[in-house]
């Protein structure tokens, strides 16, 4: 990960944001991006490799871990860093879009003391649209995949054991997950900063609508 153009993002995407816009960005990036990249992708890494079944059959265990994990928790957690930070980028790219017109007016030789846009990162206008349906967004990501989890994985935990009866099992065999206290907590810690992460995005756009 090039983390010049990561910092670099983030300042731009600080610039254009409120208050709680800022807070919300410091949990993501504190609290969801960098535990998961230092410590989460080490506790998910050996999840298919340690998932040990009391039975030699042939293809039994493959089955039974596709069935149990169809989607793997790091990977959806990637999918929805990526889905939830997209808005920002968006906002972004608005506001680059009024610098470059201003800067077009100005070069084909417009008066200077009339603008379109007299200050481009202020949320008026489009720009206000584009800044509230990014908060929107972001919490309907960020609540769909809580949905997804829990359909997944009941109220967001791992058992120690599981029981696959599923062929080519020759009967009713016992699995076992690999260190599942400890990815428990991890999904509990993902979850509770997803939760204060949507009630921030919530609270953020309560505030741009009062204030306007």
């Amino acid at each position: 990960m090039n983390w010049g153009v990561f910092e670099g993002l983030l300042s731009g995407v600080n610039k254009y944001s409120t208050a709680f816009g800022r807070i919300w960005l410091s949990v993501v990036f504190i609290f969801r991006l960098l535990v998961y990249v230092v410590a989460a992708e080490r506790v998910w890494s050996d999840d298919h490799k340690d998932f040990d079944c009391n039975t030699r059959q042939p293809g039994c265990t493959n089955v039974c871990y596709d069935h149990f994990f169809p989607i793997s928790h790091i990977r959806l957690w990637a999918l929805q860093l990526i889905l939830v930070t997209c808005p920002s980028l968006l906002v972004i790219m608005h506001v680059a879009y009024r610098e470059a017109k201003e800067q077009r007016l100005r070069a084909a030789g417009r008066d200077n003391r009339c603008h379109t846009y007299s200050n481009p990162g202020k949320k008026r206008g489009g720009l206000w649209w584009t800044y509230l349906l990014s908060l929107v967004f972001k919490a309907g990501v960020d609540m769909v995949f809580l949905y997804i989890f829990y359909h997944l994985y009941r109220n967001y935990t791992l058992p120690r054991v599981v029981r696959c009866e599923l062929p080519p099992c020759p009967n009713t065999v016992d699995c076992f997950i690999s260190r599942p206290t400890e990815k428990n907590i991890f999904t509990i810690f993902m979850v509770v900063t997803t939760c204060v992460c949507v009630v921030l995005s919530l609270v953020e756009a309560t505030y741009l609508v009062g204030k306007r």
